[in-house]
């Protein structure tokens, strides 16, 4: 297997400047200077993404989606749906909406 990445480049720093470059690594949680430096040096930045917020908001739709197909099943066994599992389901959907859209505003703040 051949290697993509074929140059090398040597750069030279300080001590200080190597403490800077880890303390900033491990804020980031990343543990390879190489990947870390290119990623920088390429793009000027790197963002650690904290996803406990699109986590959750998987975790709703998922719940929403089996909620959904209960009442399906319902619907297709007795040909008929109670108004309040409607209401309920329209709730949710706004509980979503209204997730969605803040988890949107913080992805559009980073910069």
């Amino acid at each position: 297997m051949s290697r993509q990445k074929t140059e090398y480049l040597h750069v030279r720093i300080t001590p200080a400047e190597r403490k800077r470059i880890e303390t900033k690594m491990k804020e980031l949680g990343i543990r390879n200077m190489s990947a870390y430096i290119r990623k920088m040096s390429l793009d000027g930045l790197c963002v650690q993404l904290d996803l406990k917020d699109i986590r959750e908001f998987t975790e709703q739709v998922s719940r929403i989606g089996n909620n959904l197909n209960q009442y399906a099943k319902v619907a297709n066994a007795t040909g008929s749906i109670y108004a309040q599992d409607i209401a309920y389901l329209r709730e949710q959907f706004a509980v979503l909406c209204d997730m969605e859209g803040k988890i949107l505003a913080k992805l559009a703040a980073i910069r």
